[in-house]
């Protein structure tokens, strides 16, 4: 098979720099080579390949965006780039960089302590430890205010009881950013892995997502030092704000599983021979590749604009919501639609496009569910908030 390139119909390529383009191709160069090979296992498996950890470090993966503390401090659309390319191998492996970067180092970086700033993220954007992002909970999801994890001031530090539920990275984490309320305001605390009172459990027996590691966390009396609160923010802000990190990645990320599923269609419809001719050449197979390039190139272009918005500081969360719910409904759409085109392939996992086509069904519902995203654009648009 040829070599990966993206959908390029609009020749949207000429939107970036020379150094936007030289590193996704470099990260679309390792994600060939190195990650691709190692899913087929790792999804059969439910495994993380623990073994690409290093690699994301040397590549600057991990806090990519975040500007001195050893990280790379590259720019938003750059950053983007990246999250397209590791998610055209598996949205588990762009949701570890994502979590590590935007929802750990991101709330440690905007609101933590110099002396935090100087502790963890060196650490953390090489890749010595890892971290994960506990706002989730059994009963508080698309409403993170209706949190129960309490915190309570005690002598020497702070008292946390409470569980999150649907962490990515959990277990395998040495530290978690957990969101509790303390005194009914809502504040951000790192807690190190061998904390007294603090355990993780791994979720198992997910369809999706599985080469992502999913976990719980348990605070039980669990004590931190008071160094361990982040100074620099209180309330919801502080959780929503990271989760607009990540959600930025999202809608980029997307677009590489997207195009992964329109490419292995495009290919395999070409070769698929039925009734004496390749499936290509019929009317109903171009109508959906054709639907898909329509789709995907309008992707890029909200994707490429969102960027363009965040580099010149004007994003708003209501931008993120409409690129997150547009981009991620259109990729689990193309993944369906290139699922059908595979017929029985399909559904095997010798294809890409069964794995793309679960994960995104998570995708499509983590960090702000579809309704919820467009509840925030119909806020945005007519001022008025329809969320109860």
């Amino acid at each position: 098979m040829a070599k990966y390139e993206s959908l390029n119909y609009m020749n949207t390529d000429e939107l970036f720099t020379s150094e936007e383009l030289m590193i996704r191709d470099t990260v679309r160069d390792f994600v060939s080579l190195e990650v691709i090979p190692v899913l087929q296992e790792a999804h059969r498996n439910e495994t993380f390949p623990m073994q690409l950890i290093p690699r994301f470090a040397e590549l600057g993966l991990l806090g990519s965006t975040i500007k001195g503390y050893d990280c790379p401090g590259l720019g938003d659309i750059a950053y983007g780039l990246v999250m397209q390319e590791l998610e055209r191998g598996d949205s588990g492996i762009r949701s570890f960089c994502s979590v590590q970067g935007a929802l750990v180092m991101f709330p440690i970086f905007a609101y933590g302590s110099e002396e935090q700033k100087q502790k963890y993220l060196p650490r953390l954007t090489r890749g010595e430890i890892i971290g994960c992002f506990g706002l989730t909970e059994p009963d508080a999801g698309s409403n993170p205010g209706g949190m129960l994890t309490k915190a309570e001031k005690v002598p020497g530090g702070y008292k946390l009881n409470g569980n999150k539920m649907w962490i990515t990275n959990g277990c395998i984490s040495n530290i978690a950013v957990v969101w509790a309320r303390l005194e009914g305001k809502v504040r951000g605390f790192i807690i190190e892995k061998d904390t007294e009172g603090f355990s993780t459990s791994l979720m198992k027996g997910k369809f999706s997502l599985r080469v992502s590691t999913t976990s719980e966390l348990h605070m039980e009396d669990c004590i931190v030092p008071e160094d361990a609160i982040l100074p620099n923010i209180e309330g919801l802000k502080g959780p929503l704000s990271c989760l607009s990190q990540a959600r930025f990645g999202i809608a980029w990320g997307v677009l590489g599983a997207a195009n992964t599923c329109y490419h292995e269609a495009l290919h395999y419809s070409g070769e698929r021979v039925i009734f004496d001719r390749p499936l290509s050449n019929y009317q109903l197979a171009q109508a959906k590749l054709v639907k898909m390039v329509q789709e995907i190139t309008k992707g890029q272009l909200l994707a490429w604009q969102l960027g363009k918005l965040k580099e010149t500081g004007q994003i708003q969360p209501h931008h993120i919501s409409l690129a997150k719910m547009n981009n991620c409904r259109m990729a689990l759409d193309v993944a369906r639609e290139a699922r059908d085109m595979l017929a029985g392939n399909g559904i095997i996992d010798e294809y890409p496009v069964i794995r793309h086509m679960l994960n995104l069904e998570t995708v499509n519902t983590y960090e702000g569910t579809e309704d919820i995203h467009r509840l925030v654009v119909g806020q945005a648009v007519t001022g008025h908030a329809a969320f109860r």
